[in-house]
C-alpha cells in the first residue's frame, strides 16, 4: 500500500477526495498546513496520529508548515469547551513553538518542516482590512460551531472576539496558499472556513482532510495530558512499556492503526494472538519510533518482575542529608505523591511498602543509611541512599 492510500484509510473525511487526487497528480510541492495551539506544547501520541499522515506527505516529496496561533494565543482563542482560554506572552509562544518542533521532529523531517507564526501577518492588518476578512462569513454561519451554539444557548460568556477565530484560521490558509490543510475530527468546522475563504480570495480551495481522535488509555475520552490518560512521545522508555499495557484491550487496534504505520495484515495477526503480547508488541513498536530502544527484552522482564509483585533491579535514588525521614516526607521529596496528604491516604489504604512490605504507620520513620525501599502501587519506586 503506498503513502496516499495509508493516509485516505486513515482519514475520517476527505473534502474532497477528487481535488486531493488531482492536486497530488499535478507533481508539483504541495504545502501542507498544521494548525498547532502554543498554550498545550506536550506532545503525545494522540498528536502522532496526523504527525504521521504530514511524515507520508513529506515522503512523498511535499512540505510541511507548523502554523502557530501565537497572534490568536496572545489575545485568547475559543478552547472548544465552555469557556475562553487564557491569553499567552509573545515568549510563551515562541517557547511552545521549539518545544513542539523537538518532539515533532521525532517523527517529522526537519528539512522539509517549517514553522511560520500567525503574528506575521496578523500584526500588519489595518482595520479596514478586518473588516473585509468579517465581511466574508455570516453570523449565522460562524453560530454553527456546537461549542459557540452551546454557551449562547446556555447564557454562557462568548466574547464577540472568539467568533473571530475561526475566520482568522480560515485567513491563515490565505496567506500560507495552503494545497491541503490537516486536523483532528474536532477541527472540521475551522478548517472548512479555510477552504470556503481562499475561494473568496481567488484561491485555488485547499483540501481538507479530518482524522481521528484517539481514545485515551481510560477508553472513554480522547488522550489528553489534562485528563491524565496519556502517553507522552517525549517520556521515559519503561514508562511508555507500562502505559501501552494500560490501554484497554478493545482499544488497541485503534493504537496500531492509528499510531503506527503498520501493515494491517500485521496488526491483524499480532491481535489474533495473545493479548498481553499484543499490548508489548505495541509498547516496542512504540520505543522503535521514538526512542531507538534496543533493550526491549530487558524492559519487558523488567515490567513483568514488577507485574508479579517484585522489586526491580535498577530502582530510581533519593539522597537523604538526614538520618532519619518521615516516610511521608520522602514519598513527596521523591516524587511518588503529590503532596503528604495525598501520601498519608496512600498509607492508609494499604498502597505503600517498604522493602516488599505493607506499611500502616503514616508516621514511620527511615534509616538511609539501610537504603531502604519506598514503593507506591505496583511500579512506583525509589531507594534512599
Amino acid at each position: 500500500m503506498d503513502n496516499l492510500e495509508i493516509i485516505k484509510r486513515k482519514a475520517v473525511d476527505i473534502f474532497s477526495e477528487e481535488d486531493l487526487d488531482k492536486k497530488i497528480k499535478s507533481g508539483k510541492k504541495l504545502t501542507i498546513k498544521l494548525g498547532c495551539d502554543p498554550s498545550r506544547p506536550d506532545l503525545h501520541i494522540g498528536h502522532s496520529v496526523v504527525l504521521r499522515v504530514l511524515k507520508q506527505f513529506q515522503d512523498m516529496g511535499h512540505e510541511v508548515v507548523f502554523l502557530i496561533g501565537d497572534f490568536t494565543a496572545m489575545i485568547g482563542d475559543p478552547s472548544g469547551k465552555s469557556k475562553t482560554r487564557p491569553s499567552l506572552t509573545f515568549e510563551e509562544t515562541r517557547k511552545a513553538a521549539e518545544s513542539y518542533m523537538e518532539q515533532a521532529t521525532k517523527i517529522l523531517d526537519p528539512t522539509k518542516t517549517k514553522i511560520r507564526y500567525n503574528s506575521e501577518w496578523y500584526s500588519k492588518m489595518n482595520f479596514e482590512e478586518v473588516i473585509k476578512l468579517l465581511s466574508h462569513y455570516t453570523v449565522a454561519r460562524i453560530m454553527e460551531r456546537d461549542d459557540f451554539k452551546n454557551r449562547f444557548e446556555n447564557n454562557l460568556p462568548l466574547s464577540m472576539h472568539e467568533l473571530l477565530y475561526p475566520l482568522m484560521q480560515g485567513y491563515d490558509s490565505v496567506a500560507l496558499e495552503s494545497d491541503i490543510e490537516i486536523g483532528g475530527t474536532d477541527q472540521t468546522f475551522n478548517v472548512l472556513v479555510g477552504r470556503e475563504i481562499q475561494k473568496d480570495y481567488g484561491q485555488e480551495q485547499q483540501v481538507v482532510m479530518t482524522f481521528p481522535l484517539l481514545v485515551g488509555l481510560d477508553g472513554k475520552d480522547k488522550m489528553s495530558k489534562s485528563l491524565g490518560n496519556y502517553i507522552g512521545i517525549s517520556e521515559a522508555p519503561f514508562v511508555k512499556v507500562e502505559k501501552a499495557m494500560k490501554i484497554p484491550d478493545e482499544c488497541l487496534r485503534q493504537y496500531f492503526e492509528l499510531a503506527t504505520d503498520m501493515p494491517m495484515e500485521e496488526i491483524n495477526d499480532i491481535l489474533a494472538g495473545d493479548i498481553r503480547e499484543a499490548h508489548f508488541a505495541f509498547a516496542k513498536e512504540l520505543l522503535r519510533m521514538y526512542d531507538d530502544v534496543n533493550e526491549f527484552d530487558e524492559l519487558k522482564a523488567r515490567y513483568l518482575e514488577i507485574a508479579k509483585g517484585g522489586i526491580p533491579d535498577e530502582v530510581p535514588e533519593l539522597k537523604v542529608d538526614e538520618k532519619e525521614i518521615v516516610i511521608t516526607d520522602a514519598m513527596v521529596n521523591a516524587g511518588l505523591m503529590p503532596s503528604k496528604a495525598e501520601a498519608k491516604r496512600m498509607i492508609k489504604g494499604n498502597g505503600v511498602k517498604v522493602n516488599g512490605n505493607v506499611v500502616n504507620d503514616v508516621q514511620l520513620t527511615l534509616n538511609p543509611k539501610e537504603n531502604p525501599i519506598i514503593q507506591v502501587g505496583k511500579n512506583k519506586f525509589v531507594k534512599l541512599v
